[in-house]
């Protein structure tokens, strides 16, 4: 995947890209024939992902299976990479975790958990390649938040923390980075139709019982976050309702959304 010219294909790379989200993104950038760097737990999924990718779109697709949670996990990946000549021009980074549930009800090592994936291993894959972006003067990144990043959200306490982090280091990094032909986007979608949101419904009647219209589909949540991402824009929020939910988030004083996001979920349980 190295290039020699600059009319090569770029590559991307893919965290959390053997379901939901990261899935259709992966589709996404290879439609557009884009080389790629998968990368997820499961192996097994991101071969089969990988030979569908290549056999339907024609571009190269490399697989790495990482847990992106362990320490020191995004360096072993990115000199790995390195170690192969693989040059890294747009970096999307999906792979996170939920826990829906009160925060004395979750595992201290679960809450660990979030925090390493969903921010530690964002944050280190992006000191990794963003450099790199910068100095050749070309470089994409997409952040996946949620708009749990606007407001604090009661059962999903450390999640949307985690989200509000991952939405805030996004908007600073687009300033700092303006002008530099490397842009950063937060892609902040609903709740979406995914593996993510199942394992959780399990869990909570609140999550299982949400009505069809307030669940977004993935394919479309990834083809507005890859445009979002293509033109440069600083944030997407996928859906109508969506975007009139954060902006109202942003337009409330914070102690009064504390307090109504406090009743909302009191009720909901």
């Amino acid at each position: 995947m190295a290039r020699t010219d600059a009319s090569s294909a770029r590559t991307a790379l893919v965290t959390g890209a053997s379901s939901g989200i990261g899935e259709a993104l992966a589709e996404r950038f290879a439609a557009d024939g884009h080389d790629l760097v998968l990368v997820a737990r499961s192996a097994d999924k991101l071969k089969a992902l990988a030979a569908r990718l290549k056999t339907r779109h024609g571009v190269k697709v490399l697989v790495q299976a990482a847990d992106l949670s362990l320490p020191g996990a995004a360096a072993a990946l990115a000199a790995a990479l390195k170690r192969r000549r693989v040059q890294v021009d747009m970096l999307v980074n999906n792979a996170g975790v939920l826990e829906h549930g009160g925060f004395c009800d979750v595992p201290a090592a679960r809450h660990q958990q979030l925090i390493d994936l969903n921010i530690s291993a964002l944050t280190a894959l992006i000191t990794h390649f963003v450099p790199g972006m910068r100095e050749r003067g070309f470089g994409r990144v997409l952040n996946v938040a949620s708009i749990a990043a606007f407001q604090p959200v009661p059962t999903l306490a450390t999640y949307a923390a985690t989200k509000a982090y991952v939405l805030s280091l996004s908007e600073a990094l687009a300033e700092e980075l303006r002008g530099s032909g490397v842009t950063v986007t937060a892609l902040c979608p609903g709740i979406t139709a995914t593996q993510m949101l199942d394992s959780a419904a399990q869990g909570s009647d609140a999550l299982s019982r949400l009505p069809g219209f307030l669940i977004g589909d993935a394919d479309d949540v990834a083809t507005q976050g890859y445009r979002a991402c293509m033109r440069g824009d600083a944030i997407v929020v996928p859906g109508v309702l969506n975007r009139m939910g954060t902006l109202a988030a942003r337009a409330t004083p914070k102690w009064l959304l504390r307090k109504l996001s406090g009743e909302v979920t009191r009720r909901s349980l």
